[in-house]
């Protein structure tokens, strides 16, 4: 024997063989068809009896294997059922004949045969026959399983009477010896009337008997042949038929122990007719050790009653745990001989599914290494890589995923060995996809988001270097830039700075050929691969939506009577804060955008790859309105820092809407990368108000721009500074031309005079305008211009404090720098200091700084200053007349250099 079959397990030592073949020319659907229905009856419950019989079918079993049948009943080939096509009745004596040849190649074990004829009508059909059946086609035909059932029936009477035959001892007759075929030669010149001869009979016999017993349903009666056998073979030294006997004992034993079955779905069998017989149920429990048979039982099953006694001594049932020890002795019994490899590898699988049922992974992990180094025949390639991927599902079994994944990964490699002429790229692959999970790798991006990596990397990145050569040569490229895209994205941590330019190197060239898009790709087996949007090439760290600028952002109008209304809600402390980054995301921001104007997202990123990194056609990804996304291309420096990038789009409608992220094409690859499945993003909102488009208006002076603000903008003003000079009570015109640049027309123009503060000094108003023939031209239509012209007319008032006019010539008073739409105002606070009232020493007239005051009147002063640049001036203060002395008045007197001025009046009146 010389192929295995892996898929043994222990219960199959109690079914009975049958095949199922085509005969001449039908094709593979219509058979598997009627193969399906024919395997589906595999139990059954013998009439006026508690026995169930068990079926194995196959499609498929080499000749050879048969030999076998003496050794291990169950590897006999006891019934046949061929189907065929026949459609004429002239070519139904050749299709016969052709049944026949199919029996004559396990003649010599079969026990009854059937043909099914599909296709034939007629006097033929009507003909009363046992071993063939015609239906007319494939589709009326529900009479299947009902003679599958009656051809079950027919063997289990062959089978009792070969069971009463050899289990009768019939005195004086000699019992024959069982070989398996390589022994044959062995015992040619042998004394056959020895008693160790004999005993070898016996007990070879005894064995054979128990395997029919098992077969027919009399489970304690095969236990208890198997016991016998087991001491007869033992004292003759007769080793590979006591491993035999063993085998048989353990699962006749396993049988009690697991009724379900050890061989997984396909161990447990649908049972046909009537129910379980009250044998099944009572059915020993794990742990239990010995049960006793009754003698006068065995006696009408044809079991000489003399051996009562043994049996009553004998133990039936193995626990689990010498259920295991058992197969351990049997296949150091196997290993002895060379030619029964295949039945120390079939031993060695059966052993692993039983220890898998008991959860003793690493006794099972010890059969299977001993069934990886057991040497068989010069397999072909085909049984090599059937015997790697059964070792791989059996350790995949004992939950050794990782070995599991390496059995599979070699079986994977055979597929395509050098020897096969035509290399299966594509059943390589599909194996390769298996070994993933034992290999802790997932092709979801997702799965590698977390943070933390599970497996071995360089193994994984070995795995998936596979997988890509794979789908090359499988004829699909898309396959391998998606498995490359994977590669590049979730192993970068870990490929050195020459990997990393080797695989970007690969991609560029796959993508040349076929770019990498976003779309869901389906594998050959089915499932579809998701797409890999490259998150890390460049990282980003930080999201931020910027405000329009100044310029254009839109502002509320406030109400006409100055009332602001407030907004604000009320501020409720709570201690328990719910911290969810979803919602820090998604959440409102307090500024708005403007719809067709051009709206900013500030990204930070970096570029992690030791070359220059170019990133082409980057744009935004948002949802809520329509936006046209302004693509940008960057190149980033090797392993730079945290690089501030800039994106842009327009807004196109107007509402809500949500920046989701961003999409880039890098090396050929394009991605979509989407900020909740960016780890480590810091973000103040994603989500801000588009509201509709408004008008934008230009506004162009006829005065210089100054250099200089008198007070700073604020965030929410737009303010220009110009300049003029002026001496009190000098006027000029101030043209303002108004310019729509925008597409809305202006429908309204508020103009407005603000005073504004500065140096606590009080200025007074001094702009005037009339808005009638502005308005006129109103509404300002897209690219029109509007005139406003604003007359400055400088007349100031002294009425003010003491001190207030060498502060005025200090500053060598100007009208300059002031806002278009904001006049100057300020409360004036009382000073603290004073000046001293002679000048000091040294002082020459004409200096700026100097001033005269005369002495204090009652409850008035009055004072006289100059400057050199600006003409003399009186501050007047008070309402009272000065009762100063004549003398005091004339301190008021000055003499600047040739010229003397004198002050306009005093307290109403002239001065002498």
């Amino acid at each position: 024997m010389s192929v295995p079959d892996y898929m043994q397990c222990a219960e199959d030592h109690q079914t009975l063989l049958v095949v199922v073949q085509p005969v001449g020319i039908v094709s593979e659907e219509n058979f598997f068809r009627i193969y399906k229905r024919i395997s589906s009856v595999s139990q059954i419950s013998v009439r006026d009896s508690q026995r169930v019989l068990s079926i194995r079918y196959r499609h498929h079993y080499p000749p050879e294997n048969n030999e076998w049948g003496d050794f291990q009943t169950h590897r006999k080939v006891v019934g046949l059922i061929t189907i065929t096509d026949c459609f004429s009745a002239k070519d139904w004596p050749q299709t016969f004949e052709k049944f026949h040849v199919q029996k004559e190649i396990y003649g010599s074990t079969l026990y009854d045969s059937r043909l099914f004829v599909f296709g034939l009508q007629g006097e033929i059909t009507e003909q009363p026959r046992t071993d063939v059946a015609f239906y007319p086609n494939y589709e009326d035909c529900e009479a299947v399983e009902k003679r599958i059932e009656d051809f079950i029936e027919s063997l289990f009477i062959v089978l009792e009477s070969k069971r009463l035959d050899r289990a009768t001892d019939k005195s004086g007759d000699k019992i024959p010896l069982l070989c398996v075929p390589f022994e044959k030669k062995d015992f040619v010149g042998l004394d056959t009337d020895s008693r160790h001869y004999k005993k070898r009979c016996q007990g070879r016999m005894r064995k054979h008997v128990g395997d029919l017993c098992l077969q027919a349903g009399m489970l304690q009666d095969s236990l208890v042949h198997y016991h016998m056998s087991v001491e007869l073979l033992r004292s003759v030294n007769d080793f590979l038929w006591l491993g035999a006997a063993l085998e048989g004992l353990c699962s006749a034993s396993v049988i009690c122990h697991y009724p379900g079955g050890t061989g997984g779905k396909t161990g447990a069998r649908r049972f046909q007719g009537s129910s379980l017989p009250a044998e099944a149920a009572n059915r020993h429990r794990p742990g239990a050790q010995e049960v006793l048979i009754d003698p006068g039982a065995l006696t009408t099953n044809g079991i000489n009653p003399d051996t009562s006694a043994e049996i009553g001594r004998a133990k039936n049932c193995l626990s689990p745990e010498d259920i295991i020890d058992k197969y351990k002795e049997a296949i150091s019994y196997y290993s002895k001989y060379k030619n029964a490899g295949v039945i120390e590898l079939e031993a060695c699988v059966k052993a692993v599914r039983v220890l898998a049922i008991q959860k003793r992974s690493m006794d099972a992990s010890e059969f299977l290494q001993n069934a990886v180094y057991i040497n068989l025949r010069q397999l072909s390639e085909e049984e090599k890589i059937q015997r790697y991927s059964i070792l791989s599902e059996l350790y995949e079994l004992i939950g050794f995923h990782r070995k599991s994944a390496f059995f599979k990964r070699v079986a994977a490699m055979q597929c395509v060995a050098p020897s096969i002429s035509e290399p299966g790229w594509r059943a390589c692959y599909k194996l390769l996809l298996e070994t993933l999970p034992g290999y802790s790798l997932s092709l979801d991006p997702k799965d590698f988001s977390r943070g933390t990596h599970r497996g071995w990397a360089a193994v994984q990145m070995r795995l998936l270097h596979e997988l890509v050569y794979a789908s090359r040569r499988m004829g699909n490229p898309a396959l391998s830039v998606r498995h490359l895209s994977f590669l590049l994205q979730t192993m970068l941590d870990f490929l050195s700075d020459q990997e990393k330019k080797d695989v970007t190197q690969s991609l560029e060239n796959y993508t040349c050929k076929c770019p990498g898009t976003m779309e869901l790709l389906t594998l050959p087996g089915g499932p579809t691969l998701p797409p890999v949007p490259f998150t890390k090439l460049p990282i980003v760290r930080r999201v931020k939506l910027l405000n329009l600028p100044a310029s254009l952002r839109p502002q509320k109008m406030k109400s006409l009577l100055g009332q602001n209304v407030s907004t604000k809600s009320p501020f409720i402390y709570s201690p328990i804060i719910a911290h969810n980054r979803g919602e820090e995301r998604n959440k409102k921001i307090d500024f708005q955008w403007v719809q067709g104007d051009v709206c900013e997202v500030q990204l930070m990123v970096y570029n992690p790859m030791p070359f220059e990194l170019r990133v082409e056609n980057m744009g935004l990804l948002t949802s809520g309105v329509d936006f046209e996304s302004l693509p940008a291309a960057l190149s980033l420096p090797a392993e730079s820092g945290l690089y501030p990038v800039t994106l842009v789009g327009v807004p196109q409608t107007t509402g809500m809407i949500t920046v989701n992220g961003y999409h880039t094409t890098v090396f050929g690859v394009f991605s979509d990368c989407l900020l909740d499945n960016l780890p480590g993003v810091k973000t103040s909102g994603s989500t801000v108000e588009v509201i509709p488009a408004l008008p934008r208006l230009q506004i162009s002076t006829s005065l210089p721009r100054s250099a200089h603000s008198l007070q700073p903008s604020s965030g929410d003003e737009i303010s220009t500074n110009v300049s003029v000079q002026l001496y009190n009570g000098e006027a000029q015109q101030l043209v303002i031309q108004l310019e729509n640049i925008g597409t809305e027309p202006l429908e309204t123009l508020e103009v407005t005079s603000r005073l504004l503060t500065t140096k606590e000094k009080l200025y007074g108003d001094f702009l005037s305008w009339n808005l009638e023939e502005t308005l006129a031209q109103f509404p300002l239509q897209p690219g029109k211009v509007a005139t406003l012209v604003i007359n400055i007319k400088v007349k100031l008032d002294f009425s003010c404090q003491e001190n207030l006019l060498q502060d005025l010539s200090d500053d060598g008073i100007s009208v300059s720098g002031f806002p278009l739409c904001s006049p100057f105002r300020q409360v004036v606070r009382p000073r603290v200091e004073s000046k001293p009232v002679n000048a000091p020493e040294g002082s020459k007239p004409g200096d700026p700084s100097h001033m005269k005051v005369s002495p204090p009147c009652t409850g008035t002063v009055c004072s006289v200053a100059w400057c050199s640049r600006f003409r003399p001036l009186c501050l007047f203060g008070g309402s009272v007349e000065c009762s100063s002395e004549k003398k005091e008045r004339e301190s008021c007197w000055w003499k600047a250099g040739s010229s003397v001025f004198l002050p306009v009046a005093c307290f109403g009146k002239p001065l002498q």
